[in-house]
């Protein structure tokens, strides 16, 4: 299938006016009418994804967190990204990222995290200006009220989390939840508003559980955990149209001891 094909299939879930403005989704290697046979999804590319996907012969890369934040002044193998773009040019691999973009479908990285705790209806927690159908984060509600324990045991399960960080819910049962994928902390306070019982995402820092104490409950975990489920959006989305990977190299960089 020709490359602007697949990605015209992404864009209807997940379109590119759709990412925050410091954002940079879309292409970033190759051809857009070049053929593509298979496809390597992966929540970050680093070389060995790249050596992953040269290794299975696919000629596209698919991630949610962009290869490049930031413009490169020089591809001389100088810097872990410079060489991914070297390993991905020499094998005519092309690259495609969905952050932020992704992040603010409903049934994007924040629905899916919704989906494998249980929750089957929730809406966006933090709309767009311009269009209430997308934006950042979902709220909505358990199908039976649990303890936090017993939120703290499915989130742990569902996720395969190594570890969890929370702050306790004022409340005996939890039932409305808010989540949000990837660092999303600055939204606590529009959880709070919307009257949720525990808000679940990554990246909290030490003041932040402090302010939300005896307010809502908050569970932290680790931020690669939080988005790993996009690679299965990208698999539902191409999979019935090109040959797809889900890259066995990625994996969260942190380490707990």
């Amino acid at each position: 299938m020709v490359l602007c094909e697949l990605l015209n299939i992404i864009e209807s879930v997940a379109p590119r006016g759709w990412q925050e403005e410091w954002d940079n989704s879309g292409l970033q290697v190759g051809n857009r009418n070049a053929e593509i046979t298979a496809a390597l999804l992966t929540t970050d590319i680093t070389e060995a994804v790249v050596s992953e996907a040269i290794s299975l012969g696919c000629d596209l890369i698919i991630s949610h967190h962009p290869l490049l934040f930031h413009g490169l002044k020089q591809v001389c193998g100088q810097t872990p990204q410079a060489r991914c773009v070297e390993m991905a040019i020499k094998h005519n691999i092309a690259i495609y990222s969905a952050h932020t973009s992704m992040d603010s479908a409903l049934h994007g990285v924040s629905g899916r995290m919704a989906e494998v705790i249980g929750m089957q209806q929730y809406r966006i927690l933090v709309s767009a200006a311009d269009d209430v159908s997308h934006g950042l984060g979902v709220i909505g509600e358990l199908p039976q009220p649990m303890t936090m324990a017993q939120l703290l045991d499915t989130v742990k399960t569902a996720f395969g989390a190594a570890w969890l960080r929370y702050v306790d819910s004022p409340k005996q049962t939890v039932q409305r939840i808010a989540l949000c994928g990837g660092a999303g902390a600055e939204f606590i306070g529009e959880a709070i508003a919307q009257k949720a019982d525990v808000y679940i995402t990554a990246d909290v820092e030490y003041h932040e559980f402090q302010a939300a104490v005896g307010q809502i409950g908050v569970i932290d975990m680790d931020h690669w955990v939080s988005e790993h489920f996009t690679r299965d959006i990208f698999a539902e989305l191409l999979s019935n149209h090109v040959k797809t990977y889900i890259a066995q190299t990625d994996n969260t960089p942190v380490k707990i001891v």
